[in-house]
C-alpha cells in the first residue's frame, strides 16, 4: 500500500462500518485492518470502543456466527481452537462451541461414509477422521456406534 495520509475519524469509521457490513469481525481483526489507515493506535481503540458501545461490534455475535459455520464440519475442540486463534475470549469460545456434538459427529460420519464400517481398520480410519475434525474420544465412540447401529436414521 502507498504511503497515504491517515484518514479522518469519520473516514475511519466509514471504513470500519463497510467491513462490518460484509461480515462480523473480532475486535482484533478490525483493529488490524484499520491500523494502516489510522493516525495512531489510540484513534483505532477509541473507534472500536465506540463501535462496541453502539453494539455494532460484538465478539459474541462473531463467535456464534463462526461456530455455526464451522459446526457443519468440525467438533467442539476444533471450533474452540479456531475462535481463540481469532482473538475471541475463552469463555465465549467455550459457550458457543458447546452443543449437540454427538449429533454433528453422526451426521458427518453418515454423510462421508454412507455404508457401515465392515472392519476394525475401517472403523479406526473413521475414528481418526473424526479426531482430526476436533471431536472428543467419547463422542467418536458414540458416533461410530450409532452410525453402525442404525445407518438409515439420519
Amino acid at each position: 500500500m502507498k504511503n497515504s495520509p491517515p484518514e479522518s475519524a469519520g473516514e475511519l469509521k466509514a471504513r470500519a462500518l463497510r467491513l462490518l457490513a460484509r461480515r462480523e469481525h473480532t475486535r482484533a481483526e478490525l483493529a488490524r485492518k484499520l491500523a494502516p489507515h489510522a493516525a495512531s493506535g489510540e484513534t483505532v481503540e477509541a473507534l472500536l470502543d465506540g463501535l462496541v458501545a453502539q453494539r455494532l461490534l460484538s465478539e459474541a455475535r462473531y463467535a456464534e456466527e463462526r461456530a455455526r459455520v464451522l459446526a457443519r464440519k468440525f467438533g467442539a475442540a476444533r471450533i474452540r481452537h479456531d475462535l481463540k486463534s481469532k482473538g475471541v475470549a475463552s469463555e465465549i469460545a467455550e459457550r458457543v462451541s458447546a452443543g449437540d456434538e454427538l449429533g454433528r459427529a453422526i451426521a458427518i460420519v453418515r454423510r462421508r461414509y454412507p455404508a457401515p464400517a465392515d472392519s476394525w481398520s475401517e472403523r479406526a480410519r473413521r475414528a481418526r477422521f473424526l479426531e482430526r475434525r476436533g471431536f472428543s474420544h467419547a463422542t467418536i465412540r458414540a458416533a461410530l456406534g450409532a452410525a453402525a447401529d442404525d445407518p438409515d436414521d439420519a
